[in-house]
C-alpha cells in the first residue's frame, strides 16, 4: 500500500479504532454542540491590540520590547511577583519609540494571585504569559474566560488534564490559545519547511528533534530567575521536561495534526540521574538547599514517536550534560535529508554542482547557495525588521506574525491543539519511563478533526 493510499485508509478507518483503545487517562467527552473546533479558527480583526503581560522577568521584558515596538499595539497592564521586574519593565516601555502608545499601564505585583485581579480589571485583547511552567495552564484558562486570547511560553502545560482543560476553554470561549514556540520561526527551520513543502525530500520518513542545552548555571539563580523554580523540576519526575523546541518544527515539516498525519504512540527511556547532584556538591555548600534535593530525572531522555502513517521521530532532552547546544533538527525523506547544528543537506541527485549525489553533505558555500535559493519568504520579508529581537530573530518573527494574524483576522500559525500535543510529551514520557519504556498513546486533542485541518501554508 503506497503512502498516499495509506493516508486515505487512515482517515477513513483507523481513527475510531484508535480512540476506542485509548486509555481512560486520555479519554475525552464529545465536544459540546456550542463549542467550535479551533483548527484554522480566525478571530475577528483587531485594529489596535491591547496587551497585558503576566510575568515580566527576563523573558517577559523581552516580549515587552517585541510586542510594544509594533505600531498600533498598546501595553495596558503588567503583573509580576517582584516590584523590581515591574520597574524595569516600565523603563523599557518608556524607551520604546512607540512609548506614547503605552501610557500609564496598570501594574500588579507582590501577591502571587494579583494576576487574577489584573485580568478582572483590565480590558486587554491578549495576555502574554511568561511565568513558572506550573502556572501556565491556569493563567491561560482564566485569560480566555476573561475574553482574552492567551499566548503562553513553552510548555503550554505540564499535565494532560490541564491540556484538555485548555482545549475545552479555548473552544468554549472561541479564544486563541497559542504556545509561543519561537523555534518554528528560525531561519533554518523555515527553510527546511519550505524545502519539505516543495517536495525536494520526497516522502518524509523520519525526524530527529532535541533540546540539548547545558543549563546547570541556572542553579545559581537561587532566589529569582528561572533556576529558582526550574531546579526543583529535576526531582519531580523522570521525563523529557522540555520537548517542544525540537519537536515543533519537525511536527510542521510532517504536517502532523494537519490533514496528512498525526501522533500515535511513543516509548521513552531516561539515563541515570547523576549530573545535577554532582554539580550541586561541587558548587554549593553541603547544607545548601540544592544539596538536599533528591534528583530523580535522568540526565538525558530519549523518546521514539510513531505517527499514524508509521513515520518515526526521535526526541532527546538533556539540560545537564557538559556538551554543546543542539536541537538536532533532522528530517529524512526518500529523496534526501536535512540536518541542523550546523546546517547540512544531502539530495539523491546532488545540488547545483556543489554535490553529485547523497553520499556527501552540502556544506559551506553550498549551504549559502541553498539558503539563497530556498530561504522561506517569511524570513526574507521580516528578517531585517526582527533580526535584533532575540534568538537570531526568531522571537521577533513570531511576535510580528501573532500581531499580523490578529490584525488581519487570519488563523494563527500554531493552533491550540499543536501546542497541547507537543507539550503532552512531558506526562507521556514520564509514564513511559516509569513503566520501563511501556508504549503510551497520544491523546487526540482535536477529537478527530485533524483530518480536516488545513496544512500550515508557506506564508509570504
Amino acid at each position: 500500500m503506497s503512502l498516499f493510499d495509506r493516508r486515505k485508509f487512515i482517515k477513513t478507518t483507523s481513527l475510531s479504532a484508535a480512540f476506542a483503545s485509548t486509555p481512560s487517562l486520555y479519554s475525552y467527552k464529545p465536544r459540546s454542540s456550542k463549542n467550535k473546533y479551533m483548527g484554522g479558527y480566525a478571530a475577528p480583526k483587531l485594529d489596535k491590540i491591547k496587551i497585558a503581560l503576566i510575568g515580566v522577568g527576563n523573558r517577559g521584558q523581552g516580549h515587552i520590547k517585541r510586542f510594544g515596538s509594533i505600531q498600533n499595539t498598546q501595553i495596558v497592564a503588567l503583573s509580576d511577583l517582584y516590584e523590581t521586574n515591574i520597574s524595569k519593565s516600565l523603563s523599557i516601555i518608556k524607551s520604546l519609540k512607540t512609548s506614547m502608545s503605552h501610557t500609564n499601564p496598570k501594574t500588579y505585583w507582590g501577591n502571587e494571585n494579583n494576576w487574577k485581579i489584573m485580568l478582572d480589571e483590565t480590558d486587554a485583547d491578549i495576555v502574554v504569559i511568561s511565568t513558572n511552567w506550573n502556572n501556565h495552564a491556569i493563567m491561560a484558562i482564566e485569560s480566555m474566560k476573561n475574553k482574552m486570547h492567551a499566548f503562553v511560553e513553552v510548555p503550554m502545560a505540564t499535565s494532560i488534564k490541564d491540556l484538555w482543560q485548555i482545549v475545552d476553554i479555548s473552544e468554549k470561549y472561541q479564544k486563541h490559545c497559542m504556545m509561543m514556540e519561537n523555534v518554528n520561526y528560525g531561519r533554518e527551520e523555515l527553510m527546511f519547511l519550505n524545502l519539505c513543502r516543495k517536495g525536494l525530500l520526497g516522502e518524509l520518513l523520519h525526524g530527529e528533534a532535541a533540546y540539548i542545552h547545558d543549563l546547570r548555571w541556572q542553579m545559581h539563580e537561587e532566589q529569582m530567575g528561572t533556576g529558582s523554580w526550574r531546579t526543583y523540576q529535576y526531582e519531580k519526575r523522570k521525563a523529557n521536561l522540555y520537548p517542544t523546541h525540537g519537536l515543533g518544527p519537525v511536527s510542521q515539516y510532517m504536517n502532523l495534526l494537519r490533514s496528512e498525519d498525526t501522533f500515535k504512540t511513543l516509548v521513552s527511556f531516561s539515563s541515570p540521574s547523576l549530573g545535577r547532584a554532582r554539580y550541586a556538591s561541587q558548587n554549593f555548600k553541603k547544607d545548601h538547599k540544592w544539596n538536599k534535593l533528591n534528583y530523580q530525572n535522568g540526565d538525558i531522555n530519549t523518546t521514539i514517536i510513531k505517527t499514524q502513517l508509521g513515520r518515526t521521530i526521535m526526541v532527546q532532552w538533556d539540560e545537564t550534560s557538559p556538551r554543546p547546544y543542539t536541537r538536532l533538527n533532522l528530517i529524512q525523506g526518500t529523496n534526501g535529508i536535512l540536518a541542523g547544528g550546523p546546517t547540512r543537506a544531502a539530495f539523491e541527485k546532488g545540488f547545483d554542482g556543489y554535490t553529485k549525489d547523497s553520499k556527501e553533505w552540502i556544506t559551506g558555500e553550498g549551504i549559502d547557495a541553498l539558503y539563497e535559493k530556498y530561504d522561506h519568504p517569511l524570513y526574507k520579508r521580516l528578517n531585517k525588521i526582527t533580526k535584533e529581537s532575540g534568538h537570531g530573530g526568531m522571537d521577533g518573527i513570531m511576535v510580528y506574525r501573532i500581531i499580523e494574524c490578529l490584525r488581519n483576522g487570519d488563523p494563527l500559525d500554531q493552533n491550540v491543539y499543536e501546542g497541547c500535543a507537543w507539550s503532552s510529551l512531558i506526562e507521556l514520557t514520564s509514564n513511559s519511563v516509569k513503566n520501563d519504556g511501556e508504549p503510551q498513546k497520544f491523546p487526540d486533542f482535536t477529537r478527530g478533526n485533524w483530518t480536516t485541518t488545513k496544512p500550515f501554508d508557506i506564508i509570504s
